[in-house]
């Protein structure tokens, strides 16, 4: 059953939202947190597995953005710089225990960039950062342009990514809700423009689909250059979206031995 974590008053403003941090395990008490960020497109939904597979030890906070799911009639972000502040605020409550972000693809790209803020801002650190199918953030891209392309156009580029189910791209009715979100999705990701601050201070692990066809390991090898705690590269049978098909159990099992870890290494640990 999914439950959103408590609303919080902090500054006289509202946060975390209701909206933003869902949990679908009970885990709350756990001694390491993962916030989990999803890819173009997807929802809070895809981690649900996740967090029924981890608890106890891992409490999994599962980031669900605006403009999908029961957030659909809200505006969601064309800027990653306006979504990170909007999202470091609403998880500012939870940064009570040591934890780590998890993003895929647009998604980790994301976790970096709030990682960067929390720190800028005096927060608690994460303790690691795991990213996902996803080329080191000073990378220039090697894919299209689309989130301003015709319809028709971003229709087939999401053909050829392979993570949207045929029904929903030969529906009318379903681009009409689905586009507007895919193009604000590609919008952050395709306007975003790496700047150089400090590196992170905590371990990244970088993880891949070994026939990913929008990230090779040379970029992924790229994350190495962001992090004074080091970096490992780990890839996994299967295509972009791996994480989901043929690796899943291997990636949840990745999670469930380093997590907890993670946990009781720095429990109690301010930064």
């Amino acid at each position: 059953m999914e439950r959103v974590a408590p609303a919080l008053r902090t500054g006289g403003q509202r946060g975390p939202q209701s909206g933003w941090c869902v949990r679908w395990a009970t885990a709350e008490e756990a001694p390491v947190r993962l916030f989990c960020l999803p890819h173009t497109g997807g929802g809070a939904a895809l981690y649900r597995t996740w967090a029924e597979r981890l608890a106890p030890a891992v409490d999994v906070v599962s980031i669900r953005l605006p403009g999908r799911e029961n957030r659909f009639r809200e505006t969601p972000f064309h800027r990653l710089e306006e979504l990170v502040d909007a999202l470091a605020r609403a998880v500012e409550p939870l940064l009570d225990r040591p934890y780590a972000w998890f993003g895929h693809s647009m998604g980790a790209l994301i976790a970096y960039e709030v990682s960067r803020t929390l720190r800028d801002r005096g927060l608690r650190g994460p303790g690691r950062l795991l990213v996902s199918g996803r080329r080191a953030p000073h990378l220039p891209s090697r894919q299209p342009r689309v989130h301003d392309a015709p319809a028709p156009d971003l229709v087939a580029h999401l053909r050829e990514l392979d993570g949207t189910p045929a029904e929903v791209l030969d529906s009318t009715a379903a681009l009409s809700l689905l586009l507007p979100m895919v193009r604000a999705d590609f919008a952050v990701s395709e306007t975003y423009r790496w700047r150089p601050r400090h590196l992170l201070d905590c371990p990244v692990l970088v993880l891949g689909g070994r026939d990913d066809t929008l990230t090779t390991t040379g970029e992924l090898a790229g994350w190495r250059e962001h992090s004074t705690a080091g970096c490992e590269v780990r890839t996994f049978d299967g295509g972009h979206f791996y994480l989901h098909e043929e690796a899943h159990e291997q990636v949840l099992s990745v999670l469930a031995a380093e997590l907890p870890l993670l946990g009781h290494a720095l429990t109690g640990r301010q930064q």
